[in-house]
Formats: C-alpha cells, structure tokens, sequence
C-alpha cells in the first residue's frame, strides 16, 4: 500500500472510532436531559435512578469522544497537508465555530450535569443538562456542514494555486445536503440510543431486577424506536433523492448500477466486478430501484459508466456498506413494531424472548452508523472535495512507513481504549440503576398473595415490592 492509501486507512480507523462516541453521547445527553426534565417536574424517584445511572454511562462515552476527537485535527495537519492548504479558509472557520459554540457549553456545564445533582436545585440540573446537549447538538451541526461542504462544494472559488476563498457563507453552511446530512446523523444517534436504553433494560428485565427502572426505560426506548426508525427511513429516502442529483456516481455505486437506465431493478444481492464493469450473481427486483429512486416506474438513473473509471468509488465497498445499512434500518423497524405488537397485548416487559432480541439489537445502530459513514465517504472517492480536488492530491508528503507505523500506535491505543470503555462501562451497566419502590400490582412473576404486608418480596432478589 503507498502513502495515499495509508493514509486513507489511518483516518478512517481514527475517524470511524471517534464517530462511535458522537453518536452514542448525542443520543444519551438528550436522554438525561429529558430524565432530569421528568424529576424535576414529577418528582418520581424513578426517573432520578435512571437520570443517575445513564449520567454515569454517558460521562464514559463522553471522555472518549474527546479523547479520539483531539487526535484528528493533528492527524489533518500531519497526512492531509494539501487538503489543509486548499481549504482552511473554508473549513478553519466552522471548527473555530464549533469550538465556540458546541466546546464552550459543554465545558461550562458538564460539571453541574455530572456532579451537581443534589448540590443545585434540580431546575439548575436540569437547565445545565439542556445546554450539555445543545453543545453536542451544535458540534454535530458544524461538523456535519464541513463534510456537506466537501460532498457538495458552494459559496467558495479557488485561485490560481487551487486555494478556496469564501465568497457567501451562508452558501458554505447551508449546502444542498447539509439539512438531509444532519437530520440522518441526529436521527441516527438517537435511534442508536433509543436500543442502547433498551438493551440495558431488556437485560435487566430478563435477569429481573431493577424492574421498576427497568420497565420504565425500556417503555421510554420503544416508544422513541417507534417514532424514530420510520423517521429514519423518511429521511433516508430524502436523502438518496439528493444523492441521485448531487452526486450520481456514488448513488450507482451504492446500487451495483453499471449503465445508464430507464426504470433500473433494485439489486438485492450482487458482487460488482469492477473489472468486467458488471455485476456477478445478481438478484435483482425489475422497477423497484426506480420507484424509491425516482418515485416514478420508468424514471432514468445514472450508471457508473457515465464516468470514466477514474473517476469511480471502488464499488465493492459502497454497495455492500450500504446494504449493510439499509438491512439493520428494516431490522430495528422490525422490533420497534414488534415492541408496539407485545405492548398492545400486554406482554412488552414480560416476554423474555423479545428481551433477549432486544439484547441482541444494541449494537446494530452504531453498525449502521459506520455502514453509513462508510457509504458516505468511500463514496465520494477519489475526491476529497467533491467533484474539485482528488485525494491524491490533498495527501501530505509523508512516507509509507512513517504512516504505517502511526497507524499501528493508533491501533494498539485506541483498542486499549475501547477494552477499557467496556470494562467500565460494563461494571456500570451490569450494576444498574438504583431500585425505586415498584406497586405489588405491577410486578411480574408474582402473586400478590406472595407479598406480605412488609413490603417485601417472596423471591430472593427482587427488591422491595
């Protein structure tokens, strides 16, 4: 591998570990902000357990995202010195905005969010969670301008040496795809975070304890799944129309589409022979590509052939990322549905089959989330500004070996770090959220004649009842 293609590898492994943070912290914030919103107005000591227990959660993720963040902005500088050189003047500005915006709120109030519950009035907490979460809100949104500005350049002219210079800012934030980019990523991370809360609870569920937090998050997280997967898929079709306009060829790509089409197939299962130009071993569905695509029976698709070969994303990549996404989309609206089936019957905290699917889906979202990613990114190639500079041209002049050996430290650290995320994060998780007083009538599993007049539960290991 040379230089360009090291360097490729090294940023998507660092920027593919950081973006599981982001999307976990994102989704978790809100989560406790709205916890903290419920204790402060309730005053159930239900939701201050759980507010308690996924504070400590998010705090971990929270230092990890920080942590693999700082890393990239000197790797830029370090393997991409001709994408620095051509568009800082377009870029600097949005992570100087993030930095002011997102950085300053969250470092202003993170302390009272992990740290201030009891000590300020639980309307402060409650506030400092707010602003905690509008700082991610905000970090997200600058960082998803700058990628949009890079799939869909505007508002900025480059000279004579090909560097960019702003000419309407406004044009540089709000590209064509910036809304369809961030409402995808914001809907993401809750979704992921809506399986998150419900895997833990489900475990808690099965293994029956903490049943009254318990319960009341895993309702919370499949009432969210509900809303948020058919959400996703909404925005998910929105955001391929653009694609199909903005950018054709990665939009082939991600459908295994060679030639130009009037009414294309959707294939479902392929392997695109790059060489041949055609896909091997496909399963194809005849119109249905042109009917999520174009919304129309017959509507024409570009295929990759439009292009010389140069120009092209490696399709393999591409096409199977993308299944990968849309696949686990149709699974998590699956089990959202399913969710809403047992809760109708009376059964959602109680069928210990549909704990363990629960279990089982927690990891699915941030799966998807690199799918996406990968789908976004790969996608595009070989340009690093979309249609304007090629990769190749935006890599430093480093060595292979200088960043092979880079590459190889990163590994080794950021998979200590993700070993030391899971310890922590397990002892949290396994431990649970404190156990609030739950009503005789509602605990499963139980006669109410095995609950004497003390309060206390027949069972070994219930809690009190």
């Amino acid at each position: 591998m040379d230089a360009v293609q090291l360097a490729r590898l090294q940023f998507a492994f660092t920027i593919g570990f950081h973006i599981l943070w982001p999307t976990f912290t994102i989704g978790v914030a809100w989560f406790v902000t709205w916890l903290s919103g419920l204790w402060w107005r309730t005053g159930n000591p239900v939701y201050r357990d759980l507010m308690r227990f996924w504070t400590r959660i998010f705090s971990l993720g929270f230092a990890m995202g920080v942590i693999t963040g700082i890393v990239l902005s000197y790797e830029i500088g370090t393997n991409w010195a001709g994408f620095s050189r051509s568009v800082a003047n377009v870029l600097g500005p949005l992570f100087m905005y993030e930095t002011l915006t997102a950085f300053f709120l969250e470092a202003g109030f993170i302390g009272i969010m992990l740290f201030g519950e009891g000590r300020v009035s639980k309307g402060a907490h409650f506030f400092a969670c707010l602003m905690v979460s509008a700082g991610a809100m905000f970090s997200a949104t600058w960082i998803i301008a700058a990628n949009s500005w890079m799939q869909t350049p505007a508002g900025a002219v480059a000279d004579a040496n090909g560097i960019y210079h702003v000419a309407d800012w406004a044009s540089v934030i709000f590209t064509s795809s910036f809304p369809y980019r961030l409402a995808h990523m914001v809907c993401a991370s809750f979704l992921t975070c809506s399986f998150v809360v419900a895997g833990v609870s489900a475990f808690h569920l099965w293994r029956r304890q903490h049943l009254a937090a318990s319960r009341t998050a895993f309702s919370m997280a499949m009432w969210m799944a509900l809303i948020l997967a058919p959400t996703q898929i909404f925005i998910g079709d929105l955001h391929g129309r653009n694609t199909l306009k903005e950018q054709p060829t990665k939009l082939a790509a991600m459908e295994g589409l060679w030639d130009t089409t009037k009414g294309p197939a959707m294939t479902v299962i392929a392997w695109p022979d790059m060489e041949a130009q055609r896909n091997r071993y496909a399963i194809d569905i005849p119109h249905l590509a042109s009917l999520y695509l174009t919304h129309s029976w017959d509507g024409e698709v570009q295929g990759l052939k439009a292009v010389p070969p140069s120009d092209r994303p490696y399709v393999p990549v591409v096409f199977f990322a993308f299944r990968i996404m849309v696949g686990i989309g149709v699974l998590l609206l699956a089990t959202a549905i399913t969710g809403l089936i047992l809760r109708l019957r009376g059964r959602l905290h109680d069928a210990r089959w549909f704990q363990v699917v629960a279990m089982a889906a927690t990891p699915l979202g941030f799966i998807a989330v690199i799918a996406g990613w990968t789908v976004t990114e790969t996608g595009r190639q070989p340009w690093i500004i979309y249609g304007a500079l090629r990769t190749a041209d935006a890599v430093a002049p480093v060595t292979a070996g200088a960043v092979t050996a880079s590459l190889l430290i990163f590994f080794a650290i950021y998979n200590l770090l993700l070993l030391a995320f899971f310890w922590f994060a397990a002892r949290v998780a396994l431990k649970g959220p404190a156990d609030a007083p739950l009503p005789a009538h509602e605990h499963p599993g139980l006669d109410r004649t095995n609950v004497n007049v003390f309060g206390t539960g027949s069972s070994a290991g219930q809690g009190g009842i």
